[in-house]
């Protein structure tokens, strides 16, 4: 399991944090550690999950990798 943490612009409240780990949620085989205001804290499989996919659902939240 690869341990990842996403630096994340844009985000202020707890809506927010909802947002990202609903998101996030839909990604199978992915272990959402933590998530807070300005970052999300991930682990997963390599050979079935990638930052790529991750970046994305946090885009489709509403908010940057940055």
């Amino acid at each position: 399991m690869k341990k990842s943490e996403f630096t994340i612009e844009g985000m202020s409240c707890g809506h927010c944090v909802m947002a990202v780990k609903k998101e996030l949620s839909k990604i199978e085989h992915l272990i959402i550690e933590d998530v807070q205001i300005g970052k999300a804290v991930v682990a997963y499989d390599e050979s079935t999950v990638n930052e790529t996919a991750i970046i994305a659902a946090i885009d489709e939240a509403g908010f940057k990798v940055i």
